[in-house]
């Protein structure tokens, strides 16, 4: 997912508060956590992006997940500040923001694989492997899976993208045979 301009400003003071006070693996799982709840349930969706719930409800329900996650204080914090400035629906992108900046700290790099359905463990690892040597970081994969690929895998390191998905390859074949078909194509 790209951050956007709001996500990586808010990312960026919480991350440097976070390596201030020595918390950045703290404070990023439990970023990660309070996302990830956020995202899994339609009904704290439904609280937090209806307007007929007040501020101070909504910053209630908030400081429960936060709670029940183990967040530290000043991720409460921020979190209570995100909420009263209606910057919630931001809180994956600042997630992922934060986790990029905690990374590339660590000299550590995020890779994102997208396949079709869930591969072998053994594939994975040879992936991590070699992404590790070409980029010359420990790389962490980050799995998902995506049935509309019909096949292959789409691999996204950094702002590169290697897309080997059968549907990336039917779209590129359908190109091709326009181009063949067009009456410029017929040399």
């Amino acid at each position: 997912m790209i951050a956007s301009g709001v996500a990586k400003r808010y990312a960026k003071a919480l991350f440097e508060l976070a390596s201030e006070q020595k918390t950045v693996e703290t404070i990023g799982k439990g970023l990660a956590d309070v996302a990830g709840a956020l995202e899994s349930s339609v009904e704290l969706r439904g609280v937090l992006e209806n307007p007929k719930y007040l501020p101070e409800t909504k910053k209630q329900v908030v400081r429960g997940i936060a709670e029940r996650a183990g967040a530290p204080a000043m991720l409460v914090n921020a979190l209570m500040m995100l909420t009263e400035r209606g910057r919630l629906e931001h809180l994956r992108a600042i997630s992922d923001a934060y986790q990029s900046m905690a990374e590339a700290q660590a000299g550590r790099l995020r890779a994102e694989v997208i396949s079709a359905t869930q591969l072998p463990e053994s594939y994975y690892a040879e992936l991590e492997r070699t992404l590790s040597e070409a980029t010359g970081r420990k790389v962490q994969l980050v799995r998902r899976t995506d049935p509309s690929l019909i096949g292959g895998v789409v691999a996204k390191v950094g702002d590169v993208v290697f897309d080997g998905s059968i549907k990336n390859r039917l779209r590129d074949i359908r190109h091709q045979l326009l181009v063949a078909a067009s009456p410029q194509g017929r040399a």
